[in-house]
């Protein structure tokens, strides 16, 4: 038995998201401020879906650290290792607002002092999760990776979305070497068809390739999104393509986290591998329809409706 359901540790920062659908920043003209960081809301979605989340992060000793953390303590989210880092700002994002991929400007701040306190209930929890995001700086990146070590050896699972971007995270090479790292220790492992070719371009992106790389480091599954193709899973014992059901599209921020967040759920209620990804579909479904990050509480019996 595990104190909570999953312990999502990373990045809680500002979204300022195009009001426009626009190509890039030149075009912009507005935007809108959401609260937002990858873990953060693959947690909120998660607790709206009724598990037990904890979330790891950190934030500045400033107005928007304040919005932030009033927001999520809103929802009525464990925030207790919500850290305030005295003397810096927080973190932020500037993102285009997009039907495919959205393109984006980082400025990062307290985002990375994540300490090993924080990271005390790490054994605690059945899912460790965490991003390419978050482990791209130290000493977050040196904490996390420790506090992972100490879940899996207690029987935590762990899982990465393993979302790089080179803007963030410069060093490809470590960053490969981090993630080799983290799927030894038997993680579920997401990625996206773009995230692969930005971590690995000298690799040519073949979806079955993909899921068979991350299973040869010692991962336990590997879910590749595929954007309007869909999706692919594999356990290295059976694998699923997953098509899309057509949508209008409002934003495809979060969408990545939705879907992880539908996935998740499902694992923690035994589902198989298919339902795991068709749960993941659902959720992305109704991200897709909304601006911003989601905020009604929802039966997550809503995942497995055909």
């Amino acid at each position: 038995m595990k104190k909570y359901d999953i312990l999502s540790v990373g990045e809680l920062l500002i979204d300022f998201i195009s009001e426009d659908y626009i190509e890039d920043f030149s075009k912009a003209s507005s935007f809108k401020q959401f609260q937002g960081g990858s873990p953060a809301n693959m947690c909120l979605n998660m607790h709206l879906l009724g598990n037990n989340t904890k979330l790891v992060c950190s934030v500045g000793s400033d107005a928007m650290g304040k919005f932030l953390y009033q927001k999520v303590a809103n929802y009525g989210m464990n925030c207790d290792d919500v850290a305030v880092v005295p003397n810096m700002p927080s973190t932020l994002i500037m993102v285009t607002r997009s039907r495919t991929t959205p393109d984006f400007e980082a400025y990062r701040m307290a985002d990375c002092q994540i300490s090993m306190e924080q990271l005390a209930e790490a054994k605690n929890s059945r899912i460790f999760h965490t991003t390419c995001f978050a482990l791209s700086k130290k000493p977050a990146q040196t904490n996390i990776m420790n506090a992972a070590k100490i879940a899996a050896e207690n029987g935590v699972q762990l899982s990465i979305d393993a979302n790089y971007a080179q803007k963030i995270w410069n060093d490809r090479v470590e960053a490969q070497a981090v993630v080799k790292t983290y799927c030894s220790y038997g993680a579920i492992v997401k990625v996206s068809d773009v995230d692969w070719c930005r971590l690995y371009p000298n690799k040519p992106f073949e979806k079955t390739k993909v899921a068979e790389h991350f299973l040869s480091l010692g991962a336990k599954e590997v879910c590749v999104t595929l954007g309007e193709d869909g999706s692919y899973v594999n356990d290295g014992t059976e694998a699923h393509s997953i098509g899309i059901v057509p949508i209008k599209v409002v934003d495809t921020t979060g969408a990545g986290d939705a879907f992880w967040s539908g996935y998740l759920t499902a694992w923690l209620d035994g589902k198989s591998l298919k339902e795991k990804a068709l749960a993941g579909r659902k959720m992305a479904s109704i991200k897709l329809h909304h601006l911003g990050p989601l905020e009604t509480k929802m039966d997550k019996s809503v995942l497995y409706e055909s």
